[in-house]
């Protein structure tokens, strides 16, 4: 029972406290509320004040800044205006001074017209004057005006003639004498800006030994290694009592150099046997090969001559081991081009073409060897071949005079040729006409049906003949080696006796598997 009224009581209480409590908070509420009305309005009040204030504020500011702005433009517009006023007192002073000047031509025009009526005047006085002189010359000298006019040109005719001969001949000879100094001023500029090395070459060359024991590891058992050395490379080998070194002798130095550096490497590795000595021949080869590529580019880069074809660049690196007359011909070919470019440059022709002809004229000589023909012939067809320039083709076949030159750059390659083949010290035709023989018997014993290669030496005293084994037989070899002596009688003039040596070889290779 007493739960029931606790339940009761509760109940109620509930009940009759949430309306009481929905009042209550709904009283608070509507106060807030209403605060919150009256702050808002409050601050829109003191709002409008403030935008009120700043409203004036800045139209105060703006006032303020146009009326600067009028002050400074007021300003300027005075600036201008007495700036116009300055310039059109300039422009009415000119003006007046302008018309001064237009009446002083006025004047001076009609002063002059007043002049040139009198000059007229005098002048028809003049001419009535002359004509009565005229008349009276006739009469004195009984002559008509064009007789004695054709008289008097005759005889001025005459001493003009005399004059123009003698004023002519007197300008050909000062001509003649200022382009022979001229010219002499510009080959001495040449020559003095463009100095060459004159060192003859040689037909030997020394390979330093590391001791004295590697003569006889060259020489080999029985001789075999100096006889393949000797065979491969056309070159003799003089092994005598000089200390430390081996004389290569040999008229070309292609063979010589490729000698040179076989044995080089031969002694630089330590095995010297016939395989051995036929490897280190064919990387010599190949060396010397890169080498002509490296000296053909070199002297393009030194004389300035572009678009150039490989392979006549290679051409002419081949030229440095080529000589005429003792004359190393790549650095001569490199002489020229500079000198006849100096040449070019002084008379205002085209450096390029006479740089470009004087590095090509002696093309020829690189395969004048091997083609028949002279170097001249032989260089125009390469050139052709090429599709060069055909004034540097007439330039190159115009240097030894074999046809007229039709280009000033012709002309200047003679020149520069003859310079620097006169140069002192430059060229020795002793050698040239000693290798030339020694030439002349290779190509003899080339010409035999049957022969690999020949190679002269001894200085000429002997020639080695290389013959093909699969043609030639021993018996053979013995009538090969008649026929030769006897063409070498009939067609060649030398001093003592020339050994005709025949080598006959025999090779057969085969490889394990």
């Amino acid at each position: 029972m007493n739960i029931l009224i606790i339940i009761a009581a509760v109940l109620i209480s509930f009940a009759i406290g949430v309306p009481v409590g929905m009042v209550y908070r709904k009283k608070v509420a509507e106060s807030k509320i209403q605060g919150a009305e009256n702050e808002a309005k409050r601050l829109v009040e003191v709002a409008k004040k403030e935008a009120e204030n700043i409203k004036k504020e800045e139209i105060f500011k703006a006032k303020e800044e146009i009326l600067n702005n009028r002050k400074e433009l007021d300003q300027e517009i005075k600036e201008r205006r007495g700036e116009i006023q300055k310039q059109e007192a300039r422009l009415i002073k000119k003006e007046e001074t302008l018309e001064r000047r237009a009446e002083d031509f006025e004047k001076k025009e009609r002063e002059v017209e007043k002049e040139f009526q009198e000059i007229e005047k005098q002048k028809g006085e003049i001419e009535r004057l002359h004509e009565q002189e005229m008349v009276e010359l006739q009469k004195i000298a009984s002559l008509t005006k064009d007789e004695a006019k054709a008289i008097l040109l005759s005889e001025m005719d005459k001493e003009l003639t005399a004059e123009k001969a003698s004023l002519i001949r007197e300008k050909e000879q000062k001509a003649k004498e200022d382009a022979i100094k001229n010219a002499k001023e510009i080959l001495s500029y040449a020559v003095q800006k463009c100095a060459a090395d004159h060192s003859q070459e040689t037909t030997v060359s020394i390979v330093a030994l590391p001791n004295d024991d590697m003569k006889g590891r060259i020489i080999g058992r029985e001789g075999r290694n100096i006889k393949a050395l000797e065979t491969l490379t056309g070159i003799d080998l003089i092994i005598d009592d000089t200390p430390e070194a081996v004389v290569l002798s040999g008229f070309d130095p292609l063979r010589r150099e490729v000698a040179k550096i076989a044995l080089e490497k031969l002694i630089d590795d330590g095995r010297i046997h016939p395989a051995k000595i036929e490897e280190m021949v064919e990387k010599a080869k190949e060396e010397v090969d890169n080498t002509i590529k490296e000296e053909g580019e070199r002297a393009v880069l030194e004389t300035g001559v572009i678009g150039l074809h490989p392979d006549v660049v290679k051409l002419i690196g081949k030229l440095k081991y080529r000589t005429s007359y003792g004359q190393n011909v790549l650095n001569h070919s490199i002489e020229v081009s500079n000198l006849a470019r100096i040449m070019a440059e002084e008379l205002g022709l085209d450096s390029k073409i006479a740089r470009r002809a004087g590095l090509l004229h002696d093309i020829g000589k690189a395969l004048d060897h091997d083609m028949e023909g002279t170097h001249v012939e032989i260089g125009v067809e390469i050139l052709k071949k090429y599709k060069e320039n055909p004034i540097v083709i007439n330039a190159v076949e115009a240097h030894h005079e074999d046809v007229e030159p039709k280009s000033l750059e012709a002309v200047l390659i003679q020149a520069a040729d003859a310079i620097s083949a006169s140069r002192p010290g430059a060229r020795r035709e002793t050698l040239e006409a000693y290798i030339k023989r020694l030439q002349n018997l290779e190509e003899i014993a080339d010409s035999f049906e049957g022969v690999e290669k020949s190679f002269a030496i001894q200085a000429g005293r002997e020639v080695r003949i290389v013959v093909k084994p699969e043609k030639i037989s021993d018996d053979q070899m013995t009538i090969l080696a008649r026929d030769v002596s006897k063409r070498i009688e009939n067609e060649m003039d030398y001093p003592g006796q020339i050994k005709v040596n025949i080598i006959r070889e025999t090779r057969v290779v085969d490889y394990a598997k």
